[in-house]
């Protein structure tokens, strides 16, 4: 199962402890080598990188930290983890195009990172793993890189300055892709539809400027995680998001203009997150919601009115879930109060 950008050190731990294990298996390519020096000096040589070091008879990149991961039999490079490097000042190295055989690329916490993805990612053709986090980086999703990265399956590039529309192009130039996280930039326009696939789906587009309606295939399948939060979303996707009937564990829409009667909608029975505040959300609170286990509940900031239904796993939501709605009465929240005082 893919892993979210809050769980990054588990996966640079992980690729570390395989490195260990691969450095003194591996002759490191010696194009590779060079592609990864050039990277390095694109970067401005940064600190972190001093063992990168120019070749020799003694010099393997398969053992350079941080952690640079070869194949045991071919010694072309796989897998890179570029992390916390704040001395960099420069745009993205177009070198990092060169590693034919690269299949993991991560670039997290390098805040001085700049300009667009370039156009050599393209070259990338093997890439299963893209993570680009806590960046500077801008411009649009690359064409180059949807026309390049077919096996592309974890795409992230978050928290940084992406700006323009989501292509409509990316569900069908990558088939395979299963977790998407472009959080935390500048795009704008509709969410193309269609863009995960297959099982175990993914999605985060929270903290953008996206606006239109949620496209109605997003409740088929098997989706785990939808975070759209943030954003200028309006409609009503209780039709389809809610009604879906696979193990979904996250649904957060909260910060959003969805308008919707929620007193009949049905809830996936598995949900654990549901984040439905800041919205224009209309009716009663949904009596469905009294069978489902949520471990994280919120529908303040909204238009309900009504008693809140009781019993079963409703105990466990406080007076703050339900805060700033219209006229809502009962447990947790005071009793209907017929006077008008």
């Amino acid at each position: 199962m893919p892993l979210t950008t809050s769980s990054m050190p588990l996966l640079l731990l992980l690729l570390l402890s395989i490195h260990t294990a691969l450095s003194s298996a591996a002759d490191c390519d010696p194009a590779d080598r060079a592609a990864l020096l050039r990277v390095k000096a694109e970067l401005g040589d940064p600190v972190r990188l001093a063992a990168w070091q120019p070749s020799s008879s003694s010099t393997n990149c398969c053992s350079w930290d941080p952690a640079v991961i070869c194949d045991i039999a071919t010694g072309r490079v796989t897998a890179l983890a570029l992390c916390s490097l704040p001395d960099v000042s420069a745009p993205v190295p177009p070198s990092l195009g060169d590693l034919a055989a690269l299949e993991i690329l991560q670039i997290v916490s390098v805040p001085g990172l700049s300009g667009p993805v370039p156009a050599t990612f393209a070259n990338l053709t093997r890439l299963r793993d893209l993570d680009i986090n806590g960046t500077s980086i801008s411009g649009h999703v690359p064409a180059s890189l949807l026309a390049g990265a077919a096996n592309l399956s974890t795409l992230v590039i978050a928290n940084s300055k992406l700006a323009g529309p989501i292509p409509a192009s990316m569900s069908s130039l990558l088939p395979n892709l299963r977790y998407l996280d472009l959080s935390g930039n500048l795009l704008t326009g509709a969410i193309p539809p269609g863009l995960l696939h297959g099982s175990f789906r993914f999605l985060f587009l929270s903290n953008n400027r996206l606006s239109g309606e949620i496209p109605s295939d997003y409740g088929d399948a098997d989706v785990d995680t939808v975070d759209l939060s943030r954003n200028n979303l309006t409609g009503d996707p209780s039709a389809f998001l809610f009604g879906i009937t696979k193990a979904t564990a996250k649904i957060d829409l909260s910060w959003n203009g969805l308008e919707f009667d929620m007193t009949e909608v049905r809830f996936p029975h598995h949900l654990r997150f549901l984040d439905l505040s800041h919205n224009r959300i209309r009716g009663g609170v949904a009596k469905s919601l009294r069978d489902v286990n949520l471990e994280h509940f919120d529908v303040s900031d909204n238009e309900l009115c009504g008693e809140i239904p009781a019993g079963r796993f409703m105990a466990a939501h406080g007076a703050e879930c339900y805060a700033r709605n219209k006229c809502l009465c009962g447990t947790p929240l005071p009793p209907y109060n017929n006077t008008g005082l």
